[in-house]
């Protein structure tokens, strides 16, 4: 949460790992270093409302990244795949999601159909459609973004509940000297 998540809080813990803490817990419980940490970045928003109060996708967002989000909210992995440009991310039982800014029509819809096999299942997830495509294929969904998304996403909250099963138990009663400035 903001710049001092690197310029402090980071250097802190590396210095903490790398046993060079010299004060706070780290002293006081003799600390010598070792162990590990993952820092996460929070992605930027995904979905925007433009001048004209619209839901589009946010610009900061290129094809590979909107792609990996949109796979993370329809619960696939994000694993493109080699050889076909439509397998982007694994569901289960040869189920698949297709993530495209294009325009979808019959042309692009078929050129897909025909790569895949018996028993695939592909949903795509696209800006915009022709009118009646999404009912083309009984194996093939089609979904807008960033409509397919609405439901999973907040607006204008600033007061999350993260729903932690079990925060974290401090005592009641400390020293300053437990504390590090």
């Amino acid at each position: 949460m903001g710049n001092h998540a690197y310029t402090h809080c980071k250097v802190r813990l590396d210095k903490v790992i790398a046993g060079q803490d010299p004060g706070g817990i780290t002293k006081a419980q003799n600390w010598q270093g070792g162990g590990g940490y993952r820092f996460y970045e929070v992605a930027p928003t995904l979905i925007n409302k433009d001048p004209f109060d619209e839901y589009v996708i946010n610009e900061a967002y290129d094809a590979d990244m909107l792609a990996a989000a949109v796979a993370l909210h329809e619960g696939f992995r994000y694993q493109p795949d080699g050889s076909l440009f439509w397998k982007q991310s694994v569901g289960n039982e040869n189920s698949y999601l297709f993530v495209t800014t294009r325009h979808l029509n019959s042309i692009y819809l078929d050129s897909i159909k025909d790569t895949m096999e018996e028993g695939e299942y592909l949903i795509i997830a696209c800006r915009s459609f022709d009118s009646g495509l999404d009912k083309a294929y009984g194996n093939i969904t089609i979904k807008k973004i960033p409509q397919m998304l609405l439901s999973r996403c907040e607006f204008g909250k600033t007061d999350y509940n993260l729903n932690i099963l079990h925060p974290p138990v401090y005592d009641d009663e400390w020293d300053e000297e437990d504390c590090d400035e």
